[in-house]
C-alpha cells in the first residue's frame, strides 16, 4: 500500500445522510458523500495486511480486489481504480449502494478497528467516472455471429447479458414487465437506489453497445419458449424468485393485505411517472401499517410507508432480535447476524420480535382492522407460544414481507420442463438446465439472495455460455485464471 501506517493515523468516517426531516419529504437519494480528497484518506486506511479476506470467497461473492482499487484510489489513479473494479463487479453503482457489504465484515482492520469503508470507495470509483465522462459504451470489436437470449433484466440477467456482449455475441434480453431492471428497477425504493440517474443510465449505456432489451415480453405465456430455443443458439433464464412466501392464516382474504413487492413496485412506478395499471391503488397514506417480516425487503416498506405519510407503522418478526455484536457462533470473517437499524427504520417505526400471527381479523365489508398475535419463545429450530401473551396489532392495512418461495412454475419451467430441486428451483449442472442450450443464472437457480450473488451467477453463468458455443472462453471467472473481458 501506498501508506501502510494510514490506519493508525485516520479513523473511518462514513457518508453523512441527509436528516430524517428532511429526507422522508421525497423519494430521493439522501446520502451525502465525501470529496475526492478524503476518500484518498479513506482508502489510505486499507492496511496492506498479509491475507486480504475482504476479497476471499468469505469476504466478496465476486471477488473484487479490494486492496487494488483502494491502493489505486489513494495515489489518484482513479482510472486505473475503475479498470480494476470494474474487472470483477459489471454493476459497482448497484453494489456500492445497496450490499450489505460483505467484504466489511471480513476486513483485517476490523477485527480491532473501524474496518475499511470499502463500500463507499466503490461507489466513489464509478460515480467520479460517470461525473467525469470517463464512463462510455465500449463496443466489442467483432462479432462472432452467436445469437443469445437472456429472460429476464433483474441484476443475473444484465450481468450475463454484458458478459456476453464483451464476448462479441450479439444478445437480446426479454423482460415481462414495462421496464428493465428487476428487482433492482421494481423492488427496491428510489431512495437506496435512484432508478434514472443510476439504473436506467447504465442500461442505455448497455443499448449503445449493441445488446438489445425488449419489455412487455412474457415467455411462456406471451411468446412460446421454443421461440427462442429455435431462434437462438443460447437462451439463458434469469426469472429471478418472485413467488412470495404467503401467510395462510384465518381471514387472509380479507381486503388490505398485500404482498411487499406488489406495494413496493406500484411505489417505484409511481415516483417514475408511470400509470398504475392495476385497478388497486396500494397507498399508506394515512393508515395504520403493518410491515410482517424483519429483513430488507420490510425494511423498505417502512421507508415507502413513511414516505406516503402512514399514521402509524409497526414491523413484526417471528424470529428473535439478533444480538448486538458478534458471538462465538458467527467468528470473524464471516458475515456476522448482528442488529444492524436500517436508515428506514431509523426513520421511526415500531419494532418488535419473537411475534407470531395467528389471524387477521376483518370487518363486515372485508377490510383487514387488524392481527391476533402471540409472544413466542424459541428453542433451538422450534418455537412455543407464551401463555398469556396474546396481543391485538390494530392495522388498515398489512405487507407481507417474509421472502421468496422461488421461481414462478408456470411459463418457462413448465414449458421446457425442466427439472427442479426440493426448493422449486431450476435444477442446473453448473449453470446448464436440464434443457438442450438452456442455461439459467441468479435467484431462479440458487435461490433468494444477495445483489452481489445475482452478479456473480449471472457472470459465471456468462462464461459456461461462451465456453459452450465457442469451445473455450477469455472472459474473466473468480474460479479460473483466464484474463478479464
Amino acid at each position: 500500500m501506498g501508506k501502510p501506517t494510514g490506519f493508525k493515523e485516520y479513523k473511518r468516517e462514513d457518508f453523512k445522510y441527509a436528516p430524517v426531516s428532511e429526507r422522508i419529504k421525497n423519494y430521493n437519494e439522501f446520502t451525502y458523500c465525501h470529496d475526492e480528497g478524503k476518500m484518498q484518506t479513506q482508502a489510505s486506511r486499507c492496511m496492506d495486511c498479509g491475507v486480504p479476506f475482504c476479497h476471499s470467497y468469505s469476504g466478496c461473492p465476486l471477488a473484487n480486489i479490494v486492496p487494488e482499487f483502494n491502493d489505486s484510489v489513494y495515489q489518484g489513479r482513479w482510472a486505473e481504480a475503475l479498470d480494476i473494479l470494474l474487472s470483477t463487479n459489471n454493476f459497482p453503482e448497484f453494489t456500492g449502494r445497496i450490499c450489505p457489504a460483505i467484504c466489511e465484515t471480513a476486513c483485517v482492520l476490523g477485527i480491532n478497528d473501524d474496518p475499511v469503508s470499502i463500500k463507499n470507495i466503490e461507489v466513489s470509483i464509478v460515480e467520479k467516472a460517470f461525473k467525469e465522462g470517463v464512463f462510455k459504451p465500449k463496443k466489442p470489436s467483432k462479432r462472432t455471429g452467436k445469437k443469445i437470449a437472456v429472460v429476464g433484466s433483474g441484476p443475473a440477467g444484465l450481468a450475463t447479458a454484458d458478459q456476453l456482449n464483451k464476448a462479441g455475441h450479439s444478445v437480446t434480453v426479454y423482460e415481462r414487465d414495462s421496464v428493465i431492471g428487476g428487482l433492482v428497477r421494481q423492488g427496491i425504493p428510489n431512495f437506496k437506489l435512484d432508478k434514472i440517474d443510476v439504473v436506467q443510465r447504465r442500461v442505455d449505456i448497455m443499448a449503445k453497445e449493441g445488446i438489445e432489451f425488449l419489455t412487455n415480453k412474457h415467455i411462456g405465456i406471451d411468446i412460446p419458449t421454443n421461440d427462442l430455443t429455435t431462434n437462438y443458439d443460447a437462451v439463458v433464464l434469469a426469472t429471478g424468485a418472485s413467488k412470495p412466501r404467503d401467510l395462510p392464516i384465518k381471514n387472509r382474504d380479507a381486503n388490505g393485505i398485500y404482498f411487499a413487492m406488489e406495494f413496493l413496485s406500484q411505489s417505484n412506478k409511481r415516483v417514475e411517472g408511470y400509470e398504475i395499471e392495476k385497478e388497486v391503488e396500494i397507498l399508506a397514506t394515512g393508515k395504520d401499517v403493518v410491515v410482517i417480516g424483519g429483513g430488507d425487503t420490510g425494511s423498505d416498506c417502512v421507508g415507502t410507508s413513511i414516505r406516503q405519510k402512514a399514521k402509524s407503522i409497526t414491523q413484526i418478526e417471528l424470529m428473535p432480535k439478533p444480538p448486538a455484536e458478534r458471538n462465538d457462533s458467527m467468528p470473524w470473517p464471516e458475515y456476522p447476524r448482528i442488529f444492524r437499524l436500517s436508515t428506514s427504520q431509523a426513520e421511526g417505526c415500531t419494532m418488535d420480535y419473537n411475534v407470531l400471527s395467528k389471524s387477521f381479523i376483518k370487518n363486515e365489508e372485508g377490510k383487514v382492522t387488524g392481527i391476533n398475535c402471540v409472544k413466542i419463545e424459541w428453542q433451538g429450530r422450534g418455537f412455543s407460544e407464551i401463555e398469556g401473551s396474546n396481543f391485538v396489532l390494530k392495522t388498515d392495512i398489512v405487507f407481507l414481507a417474509m421472502g421468496f418461495l422461488g421461481p414462478d412454475q408456470e411459463g418457462v419451467i413448465e414449458e421446457l420442463k425442466l427439472e427442479t430441486n426440493q426448493r422449486s428451483n431450476i435444477k442446473t449442472t453448473g449453470y446448464k438446465t436440464s434443457s438442450e442450450k438452456v442455461f439459467t443464472a441468479g435467484d431462479c437457480r440458487r435461490g433468494q439472495s444477495l445483489v452481489v450473488w445475482a452478479i456473480v451467477e449471472g457472470r459465471e453463468c456468462a462464461r459456461e455460455v461462451d465456453e459452450y458455443l465457442m469451445g473455450g472462453s477469455m472472459l474473466y471467472s473468480k474460479n479460473k485464471s483466464f484474463c478479464a473481458v
